[in-house]
């Protein structure tokens, strides 16, 4: 086999490279260039490793010392969905808010989470980690934490509380947790403090996480009150939390086996959509 090295970054196979260019079609950084000796780096620090060229490359002849040829998956065919089948997939995605009290193994929470770290970010940033907590009693006082906050934010005359005052009254008379539901985990995605993109690339993360969760059986439903009281650095819940030092809780989701199955698609609001 003839090879070649461009700078420190790739490495191309010459006798299996066409010089058809796909890579740096592809490439978002359009650091590569391709000619008559084949492709090579114009600025190897500018690269962001997504490992597209190497994705690409109809003929496997491009590696990538920062994302290898040898850790790329085979995409297979025979398991590309169909149209009709990914719009009922994405269809039957429910927000879950009543769980069976059994826990999730580790096993299948660990196979859910090496998807969703799998999902886009910005620039190829990635940095997104998850907490994972699982203690019930720890649950119910994250519950009680938040059920605090908004009540604070609600004595306050904070605007955009006044439609949940009543669920407030309903966790405080009758206990029913109207922030976790009840949920056996709590999936937290987490970022280095002051990553300016760190929120949008843990719930990109969780998003995946959300999907895939109903192929593995699971439901899983926002956990937006939590949100806003962690977001708010409400320090009586960061204390429960433990987040590592160094890191910010950028989304969060409920996790669990549902209660119920759901048997029809619901309809949302009609298409509002504007072509210019």
């Amino acid at each position: 086999m003839t090879t070649t090295k461009t700078e420190t970054a790739i490495q191309v196979d010459l006798a299996k490279c066409t010089r058809c260019g796909f890579c740096a079609e592809v490439c978002p950084s359009g650091i590569i260039r391709v000619d008559v000796n084949g492709p090579s780096l114009i600025a190897p620090k500018a690269c962001i490793k997504c490992g597209h060229c190497v994705a690409v490359c109809p003929h496997a002849a491009m590696d990538h010392n920062r994302n290898p040829l040898a850790k790329q998956v085979k995409r297979q065919a025979s398991l590309t969905v169909s149209a009709e089948m990914a719009e009922q997939f994405l269809r039957s995605r429910r927000s879950i808010r009543a769980y069976k009290p059994e826990k999730v193994s580790q096993e299948k929470i660990l196979r859910l989470l090496n998807v969703a770290r799998l999902a886009p970010s910005g620039g190829n940033s990635q940095g997104v980690s998850f907490l994972v907590l699982s203690d019930a009693a720890v649950l119910n006082q994250i519950s009680a934490a938040v059920v605090d906050w908004l009540e604070e934010q609600i004595n306050q005359g904070v605007a955009w509380t006044k439609p949940y005052a009543g669920m407030a009254k309903i966790y405080r008379e009758t206990g029913y947790d109207v922030v976790l539901r009840g949920a056996p985990h709590l999936l937290l995605s987490l970022a280095a403090t002051g990553n300016p993109i760190g929120r949008d690339n843990g719930r990109y993360a969780l998003t995946y996480a959300e999907l895939f969760a109903t192929s593995l059986g699971l439901g899983s439903c926002w956990a937006g009150f939590f949100e806003m009281a962690a977001f708010s650095n409400y320090q009586p819940l960061l204390d429960l939390i433990g987040a590592p030092e160094g890191k910010t809780i950028t989304g969060a989701i409920m996790l669990g086996v549902p209660k119920h199955q759901y048997q029809l698609l619901v309809e949302r609001n009609p298409l509002d959509v504007l072509f210019k």
